[in-house]
Parts: structure tokens; C-alpha cells; sequence
């Protein structure tokens, strides 16, 4: 075949690629953001402002990645197979992780522009599944993922997934010590207990 019958196969692969660090790299500063590895409370807001950059374009890409294979004759994705999980003839499994994985980042940018509108602990579950996006990316792309076997994905994706496991662990650890070094409240002071203290 010659390459402008292959471009959007290839522009699936480089856009599915390029989504999974972006994502990676997200998810990494937001670790970094939220651990004393990076000093500094309150942290600049340039801190921030980098993490949703990255997440916004690993969403970005994501749709590269998702139109470029609808819209490629190599392999057949139809909008059910890379909207519905368990779809795709193809691959069925790791296919549907990266189902399940586009749905979460997209519920978790949704999530991030409204957040001034959701409730606290709702947004902070929802944002908590990244890591669930992350993990079954980590997956479809391993599993799934023609170019899984190239030296060089290979030790980006081992870079990936030992930083955030790392970084996890260490907010999961700093997190765990906090909550030890929390002062107990004091006892409420009654008039009985006045009145034991002064004689």
C-alpha cells in the first residue's frame, strides 16, 4: 500500500501515542502537585494550570486517535466499536479498555470545567478516576497496540508507569503520616470540669 492509503492509520497510531503521554504526564504533575516533591504551599498557579494543559491535550489527541481510526480502511472501527466496550471484533478486550479509558478522561475534563459548579467530593471522585483511565491506557496500549513491542515505546511506557506508581505511593505514604501528626481536638470544657481544675 502506499502511504497516503495508510495516513489515517498512521495518524491512529502516532495520535493514540502522543494521547497516552500526554495522559501519563498529566497524571505524573498532578502527583507532583500534590506531594511535597515539589515545595511549596500554596503552590504557584502555574502548577495547576500546566496540569489541565495536559490533560486538555491528552484529550485533544485522544479524538485524533479515535477519528483517525473511524475514518481508516486498514483496520474496520465503526463509531460502536470505539464508543462501546466489547464492540470491536478486533481485539475485543484490550479494545474495550481503551473504550472505557476515553469515557473516563472525557467524564474528568467535563468534570475540570465545571468544577466550580459540582459538589466537592463529587468532583474529587471523579477526578479520581484518572487513575483508572490511566491503568486501562496503560493496557489498551500494551495489549492493543501495534507499536507495544518498540524499544523505545517500551521504555517510555516503563518510565510512565514507574513514576506514577512511585508517586503514588508517596502521596498515598505522606497522606497516611499527615493524618498521624493531626493534633487530637481538645476535650470540650464543661463547668464541672472548671470546677475540678480550680480546687
Amino acid at each position: 500500500m502506499e502511504l497516503n492509503e495508510q495516513i489515517w492509520w498512521y495518524t491512529a497510531r502516532a495520535g493514540g501515542i502522543v494521547a497516552w503521554f500526554l495522559l501519563a504526564a498529566a497524571v505524573v504533575w498532578g502527583l507532583l502537585a500534590h506531594t511535597r516533591v515539589i515545595e511549596g504551599r500554596p503552590k504557584p498557579a502555574w502548577v495547576l494550570d500546566l496540569h489541565r494543559f495536559l490533560g486538555g491535550l491528552a484529550v485533544v489527541f485522544t479524538a485524533v486517535h479515535v477519528l483517525a481510526l473511524v475514518a481508516d480502511s486498514y483496520l474496520y472501527f465503526g463509531w460502536s466499536e470505539v464508543l462501546v466496550p466489547f464492540a470491536s471484533a478486533w481485539e475485543p478486550g484490550p479494545v474495550a479498555l481503551g473504550v472505557v479509558a476515553l469515557w473516563l478522561l472525557a467524564a474528568v475534563e467535563v468534570s475540570s470545567l465545571l468544577q466550580r459548579r459540582l459538589p466537592r467530593r463529587a468532583w474529587r471522585w471523579i477526578h479520581l478516576s484518572s487513575y483508572v483511565a490511566f491503568w486501562a491506557t496503560a493496557l489498551h496500549v500494551v495489549l492493543a497496540g501495534t507499536d507495544a513491542a518498540n524499544p523505545f515505546f517500551v521504555v517510555g511506557n516503563l518510565a510512565a508507569i514507574l513514576s506514577v506508581t512511585f508517586l503514588t505511593a508517596v502521596r498515598a505514604l505522606g497522606g497516611r503520616a499527615a493524618r498521624k501528626r493531626r493534633p487530637r481536638p481538645a476535650a470540650p470544657t464543661t463547668d464541672r470540669t472548671r470546677e475540678g481544675a480550680s480546687s
